[in-house]
């Protein structure tokens, strides 16, 4: 099952997406749109969870108390409408025994505020991990990161400011040094001006505090790199700098490369990737 929920970040309330594993018992629309709401302490009315899907897959739990899973918060990439919360990664991911949340962040999908690229956002990453850590099919104990492209600066500013909550982090395709995607990535750049206020040379701390090259020190849990080495979107530069300044902090690292492909992986190399990276995870 892959439900939109609503919740609240900040005052605003913002859209993502959940997705329950297979074993997970069915859990009706209306009792999880009433743990969101009781953990906010809202009216139930106020908090629309829609149904986006619905697998038929064994249900193999017993009825009584719900077990309790991994989870697994999946920070999309791009901004605005580019680069959207892709459901069937949502579903790939629970597939694999996670509940998997994928914040859309504020401004996008209906939610209400800004995108910030990483600004004021990163509230919404934060404000999904203690929302699924309330849940009561949550091991809270268990909950990994992953920000792929862009999401990797929502994932990696989390990772550093609730490091007690964060088991692990994965940056997929991920944007290390924002000034440098701004020099590599032209069309991006009347974007980035627009919302940090400049370019790197006028607003250089806006861009540094978005990139987790320079946040690298303050990150405590195990991180994992994934690249495919001729990606055009986000070079492979960035993750391999990621590893190295990480591997100089001896921080706990490890890398998957992919050799010869791009950002988006194509199958059957998606889903061997995905088993991968959730067995370091888990």
């Amino acid at each position: 099952m892959i439900a939109q929920v609503t919740y609240y970040s900040d005052a605003y309330k913002v859209k993502g997406y959940l997705a329950l594993p297979p074993g997970c018992p069915p859990i009706p629309l209306d009792a999880l749109q009433s743990y969101i709401a009781e953990y906010h302490g809202a009216p139930v009315e106020s908090l629309p969870v829609e149904l986006v899907a619905s697998a038929a897959r064994p249900e193999a739990a017993p009825p009584g108390a719900l077990p309790s899973y991994p989870a697994l918060v999946y920070c999309r990439g791009g901004v605005g409408g580019f680069g959207r919360v892709r459901p069937h990664w949502v579903d790939a991911f629970a597939a694999r025994g996670f509940v998997c949340f994928a914040p859309c962040y504020r401004g996008n999908e209906g939610g209400e505020g800004r995108d910030e690229f990483g600004g004021a956002d990163r509230e919404d990453v934060h404000a999904a991990i203690r929302l699924l850590r309330a849940l009561p099919f949550v091991d809270a104990s268990r909950v990994t990161l992953l920000g792929f492209s862009r999401g990797s600066i929502n994932a990696a500013l989390t990772a550093a400011a609730m490091p007690d909550d964060i088991r692990g982090l994965v940056l997929w395709g991920g944007v290390a040094d924002l000034a440098r995607t701004y020099e590599e990535r032209v069309d991006l750049r009347r974007t980035l001006k627009r919302i940090l206020g400049g370019t790197p040379a006028k607003r250089p701390e806006a861009y540094r505090e978005r990139s987790p090259l320079h946040l690298a020190d303050r990150l405590r849990c195990p991180a994992l790199v994934v690249h495919g080495t001729v990606d055009v979107q986000v070079d492979a530069g960035h993750g391999l700098s990621m590893v190295e300044r990480l591997r100089a902090l001896d921080k706990p690292v490890d890398l998957h490369l992919y050799e010869g492909l791009g950002h988006i992986l194509p199958y059957p190399v998606f889903d061997a990737a995905v088993d991968r990276l959730l067995e370091w995870a888990d």
